[in-house]
This record gives C-alpha cells, structure tokens and sequence, in this order.
C-alpha cells in the first residue's frame, strides 16, 4: 500500500511539474506576442485631439479592430485583447470605430470628455478594460437571451489579472465567462478574462474558479456595470439571465457569433453600419488599403500632455453615493 501510495504521489509530482513547464513555455511565447504590434500617440492627451494608433512589427499601421487577429492561439482557444482603459483609472477611453484605422480615443459627451464616476466603493474601473479585435456586436441582430440587439461595437472584455496593463497595450487572454448587460436597451455583452501570464491563471478554467480564488470580484463586477451610469442620470441597467454570470463555454460561443457577425460586416460590399472599415491585412475585405501611413500623416503630431485643473480633477475624483432602493 506505501509502495501504491508513493507511486500515486510521484504521479502527481511529475503531472505538476509538467504543467508548470507547459505553461513556461506558454508564457513565454505569449511574452514574445506582445511584441508584434506597438503604438503611436498622436495629438494632445487630455484633450479631443488625443489618438492612440497601432502598427504592426513593420511599423505600417494596422487597424486594432480589424488587423490584430482574435486568436493569439486558436487550439488552445486563447485570445487577444486590446487594452483601452488600465485598471484604476476614468477616462474613458474606447476604439474609434467610425475613425480610418479605428484608433483609441477619449469618448466626447455634450463636448466634454467623459469620465466614469466613482460610485462608492469603486475607483474607476475595478478591471482592465478593453474589447476583442475582428468581434462585432451586430446591430440587426435580436439576441435570444437578451431579447436585444447588439450595440454596433466589438464585444468588451475585463481582464482581472494582479498587473494593471498600459493603455493600448495587447494581451493575451484566456475566457471564463461573461455578463449579459443590457445597457440603455442595446445587448452589451461583458466578457470575463485573465491574462495567460498571470499568476492566477493557471487556476482559472471557469467562472466558478473566478468565485473560488477571487471572491466578490463577480459580485462587485454586476453591481459596477448596474450602477456606473446613475451619477450621470440614467436608470440603473439591467442584466439577462438575473445577472448571473455565465460559464467559459457560453462565453466561447458569444465571442464566436460576434466573430462570425465581423467577418460578414467586412467582406460585404455595402456597408450599412457607419463604422470604418479601412483594414491592412483582409484579403478578402473591399476595405482593404495599401498606403496606411496616409491616414496616419493626417493625424496631429503629439504634443504635450493638457493640464487638468484642480477642479477638474476633483470632479474626476469625487465620490458618488449610489442606492437601488
């Protein structure tokens, strides 16, 4: 019996350490990823002029939306991720869908830029936050389990790793789940994630893995997304499902339909969305250009970051105090 039991130890000693050498190597090469696309600022930061636009390796600008491919790997079904808005922070940053290589921008509301309000005991946003590349969120779509169409935008991500991420960076990412949000009547499908190098990650296959190593962030992430729009005077949103969130292979099947949704928007000839499709890389897209720097030489050169005042900054730092009842 001693002898079966060490047999059965030493099993799991070598399946452990297999595990950790396959997700080395993993990390690794994931790490190397990072570095096929990197990003050029153009115009003011805090300020409308503000763009973040990406290139490829080559440096030739590429559109985040639509060059950077949805799968860092397909069979082991890990993803990438553009980061738009690093934990912790409110400016609401978001690709420019309707903008010739879709670079990232500070959303504009009434001229002002906009800023997520802190509602109580939230700062900011509590992940990192971003979207999918080459997913769309069809318009003309009735969602079965919303009973809503899609907001006209790729599909958002909250990455929950330790690291906070710079803006713009991509990452590699693998799914756990997601929320049905239902935001202001528009299917808003929140996909939940983690980066492939962090630590947890290993541990997370699943949403309930995410309320067994991290537990109240799914607790806090469906109060967040309920409340952060009532500071500005809007309903609280709600959620299909009774805001549960749903598992890994659910979240794998939205991502594929968005996906799918994508690439009919870029191959059809007609474009009915008021989205900009102008791609690098799509053989098979009529929106396909050649001479990208073109778009970029029209873009204002960067300059110095605009001075937030004191006033302002309280603004942005205040908090908000927000009941349901």
């Amino acid at each position: 019996m001693f002898a079966a039991r060490r047999h059965f130890g030493c099993r799991r000693v070598f399946a452990a350490i297999k595990q950790c050498l396959a997700f080395a190597v993993n990390k690794r090469n994931f790490c190397e990823m990072e570095s096929n696309f990197n990003v050029i600022q153009k115009g003011t930061e805090n300020d409308t002029s503000f763009r973040l636009f990406y290139c490829d390796k080559q440096n030739v600008p590429i559109s985040p939306f639509h060059d950077i491919p949805l799968f860092a790997d397909q069979n082991n079904q890990t993803y990438n991720m553009v980061v738009e808005i690093p934990r912790w922070t409110n400016a609401k940053m978001e690709i420019a869908t309707k903008e010739p290589l879709n670079p990232i921008k500070q959303d504009v509301k009434n001229g002002e830029l906009r800023y997520v309000k802190n509602c109580f005991p939230h700062r900011g946003y509590i992940w990192n936050y971003g979207a999918l590349p080459q997913t769309w969120e069809n318009p003309k779509h009735l969602d079965e389990s919303t009973g809503c169409k899609g907001d006209n935008d790729p599909i958002d991500v909250c990455e929950i790793g330790a690291r906070v991420h710079q803006r713009g960076a991509v990452i590699q990412v693998k799914l756990l789940g997601c929320f049905a949000l239902i935001d202001e009547g528009e299917t808003d499908w929140k996909i939940m994630a983690i980066d492939v190098n962090d630590p947890l990650a290993p541990y997370l296959s699943d949403i309930e893995d995410v309320n067994r190593h991290m537990p109240g962030l799914l607790r806090a992430t469906q109060e967040w997304f309920k409340i952060y729009k009532i500071p500005d005077g809007k309903k609280a949103n709600e959620f299909a499902f009774n805001g549960e969130a749903k598992n890994r292979e659910f979240a794998h099947k939205i991502v594929s339909d968005t996906h799918k949704y994508w690439k009919e928007l870029v191959s059809s000839p007609t474009n009915e969305s008021g989205l900009d499709l102008t791609n690098v890389t799509l053989s098979f897209s009529p929106y396909k250009i050649d001479d990208s720097d073109s778009i970029l030489k029209l873009a204002p050169e960067k300059s110095e970051p605009k001075e937030i005042s004191d006033l302002e900054k309280a603004s942005i730092d205040k908090w908000y105090y927000v009941s349901l009842s």
